[in-house]
């Protein structure tokens, strides 16, 4: 599913990867490689279109030998509801960030989720702005230090998976992954798609994942915030 480091139009289903341009350490490397395997393991390479949104999650388009767009900051998700009508039997995935999909991207995400719109949302949650210098988003946990919280956010987290499970229909499909266990987090995924493709609704996945280098940790206090700090505060597991 993968690049070949040397191939300029690879084939589908290869065994090896060219390496990721995200910083060290980070997680969207692990998400996007459950995605890949989950692409893989349903065949459905020739009927997806990946929707990337502003941020660290546009890197996500040079990985994927599958039809690609980018949009403007907070677009992603009614670019694919637009895909999704216009061409009803593929299958639609917009990979966004937290600021993406719950600050200007909200309204879209929200308005998707209620009308049921058959497409996969997958929500990259490492609990701040990772491209533009570490700013607090929406899932900054209370007390966080960012750039713009020196002394520390004083709310609770934005808890995205628990509102969406409110609003959508009987047979969307709403969970939260962690890339800390990357086998599980892939067959969330392929349930998430397989939701999309079966049942026609709606499917909503965040997956919490790691930014060491604007969380100022190295790569054991990175994982250790992220099993301990952010699982408390985010549960894991499917909502709906």
């Amino acid at each position: 599913m993968f690049f070949e480091p040397k191939a300029k139009f690879p084939k589908c289903y290869k065994t090896s990867s060219k390496p990721h341009k995200f910083c060290p350490g980070c997680g969207h490397g692990i998400a996007l490689k459950s995605l890949g395997r989950a692409i893989d393991e349903l065949k459905i390479q020739e009927n997806v279109l990946l929707g990337v949104d502003i941020g660290c999650s546009l890197l996500a388009w040079d990985y994927f030998d599958v039809n690609t767009v980018q949009t403007h900051h907070g677009r992603t998700i009614p670019v694919i509801c637009g895909y999704k009508m216009a061409a009803p039997k593929k299958i639609g995935i917009a990979y966004v960030g937290d600021g993406g999909a719950y600050a200007i991207g909200l309204q879209a995400l929200i308005t998707a989720a209620y009308r049921n719109d058959p497409i996969t949302v997958l929500v990259i949650n490492n609990t701040l702005y990772g491209m533009t210098g570490g700013q607090m988003a929406p899932t900054t946990l209370d007390k966080e230090i960012t750039t713009t919280t020196p002394l520390g956010k004083i709310s609770k987290p934005f808890l995205g998976p628990e509102l969406i499970k409110s609003i959508v229909a009987d047979k969307a499909y709403v969970a939260r992954g962690i890339v800390s266990e990357p086998i599980v987090l892939k067959e969330i995924i392929k349930k998430a798609i397989e939701n999309q493709r079966i049942n026609n609704s709606f499917s909503f996945v965040e997956i919490l994942s790691m930014c060491p280098v604007n969380w100022k940790k190295n790569a054991k206090d990175s994982l250790e915030f992220l099993e301990k700090n952010m699982k408390i505060n985010f549960k894991l597991g499917e909502f709906k």
